[in-house]
């Protein structure tokens, strides 16, 4: 029997003392089967990775993936799995160093992206190299969200706010990232605008009193009075939630902004005067009707006043004793005052006129 050295007992314990439970050891492929690999690992003993403890991916073929002489990082289990050869994990490792890279993230805010895996009742589940991440339904968006399941597949933003390993809670939150863009682009909208400037949005939201218009960083409103130079009996039969709209700014007064389509060149009053002027003979709609008079829409923007003693020749008590919401009459101007807005109409005078032409 050959005498052992000082120097090679050393060394054997050297090894012995480096290949304990959690260490991370480098081997060399020594033999790949269907369900395991051989590793020589500079031990009395060699290494084994088992199918399970290379990848949770169980159509994984570790004939195709490794080959004898690969070079191979892992992390040992068991010093002595019961058959004399070390147990060894090659996906724990990763996960130990995928952890370790979120923990990194979870600290420095790094903003992470993943395909959603799971849509569940009360968020999303992500995966990152493995690791479960979830993100809870209110954390998810900067607005409720009554249905998750249009995240499904999607790649999506977000930091890790609870970092928990070993109580497998590891929580992101997609809200704060674009709680933080709207906030840049808020400001980077606010810097740009001014009143007068014609802008484009799109309708975000509809209401009776008006419509919402995202401008792109912040919101604008749309008074219902301010959709048209005409009347408008609701948003909704104007537009619709998607609609590309062109609106000016009326006013911006602190964070609220009033949007307006009335725009000052196509003023039908502008040029009411030709088109209006005492004498001339028009043709409107019945718009509306009260006990004095009806009033008659001549174009969108533009109503006159038909007085109930202007009606006919006849006496009428009432317009709506004679006139109908929607009928088109020919009438008179017979005063046009541009300063209050203000026509008056008479079919009475036209019907004069008319007798007076016959005679």
């Amino acid at each position: 029997m050959s005498e052992v050295s000082f120097e090679q007992l050393l060394n054997e314990e050297g090894s012995l003392n480096q290949i304990r439970t959690g260490a991370v050891v480098k081997g060399t492929v020594i033999g790949v089967k269907e369900n395991e690999i051989s590793l020589n690992i500079g031990y009395k003993a060699d290494g084994i990775v088992t199918k399970n403890e290379y990848t949770n991916d169980s159509s994984v073929d570790l004939m195709e993936k490794v080959h004898v002489g690969d070079e191979m990082e892992v992390k040992v289990l068991k010093v002595n799995d019961g058959e004399g050869q070390v147990a060894l994990s090659y996906k724990r490792l990763a996960q130990d160093r995928n952890s370790k890279k979120l923990e990194e993230a979870f600290e420095n805010h790094t903003i992470l992206k993943a395909k959603v895996s799971q849509v569940l009742s009360g968020g999303l589940s992500v995966m990152i190299d493995g690791i479960r991440i979830f993100i809870p339904a209110s954390l998810v968006s900067d607005g409720f969200e009554r249905d998750l399941g249009k995240y499904a597949d999607q790649e999506i933003e977000f930091v890790i706010i609870e970092f928990n390993p070993k109580r497998r809670r590891i929580i992101g939150d997609r809200k704060q990232i674009l709680v933080a863009r709207k906030e840049e682009m808020k400001k980077a909208l606010f810097e740009r605008i001014e009143e007068g400037m014609i802008v484009e949005g799109t309708v975000k939201n509809l209401t009776d009193f008006g419509a919402f218009i995202d401008l792109g960083g912040a919101d604008g409103l749309l008074h219902i009075s301010e959709m048209s130079w005409g009347r408008i009996e609701s948003p909704k039969k104007v537009f619709k939630v998607g609609d590309q709209v062109e609106v000016f700014i009326k006013e911006i007064k602190g964070e609220k902004i009033a949007l307006s389509m009335k725009f000052p060149d196509k003023n039908p009053w502008m040029n009411a005067d030709e088109k209006y002027g005492v004498g001339c003979i028009v043709t409107g709609k019945v718009a509306r009707m009260t006990d004095f008079g009806a009033f008659v829409e001549l174009e969108p923007g533009v109503d006159a006043l038909l007085h109930v003693s202007q009606i006919s020749r006849s006496h009428v008590d009432k317009p709506s004793d004679v006139l109908n919401i929607g009928q088109e009459i020919t009438a008179k101007v017979v005063d046009f005052n541009p300063d209050d807005k203000k026509i008056s109409l008479s079919v009475k005078a036209l019907e004069l006129d008319e007798m007076n032409d016959e005679e």
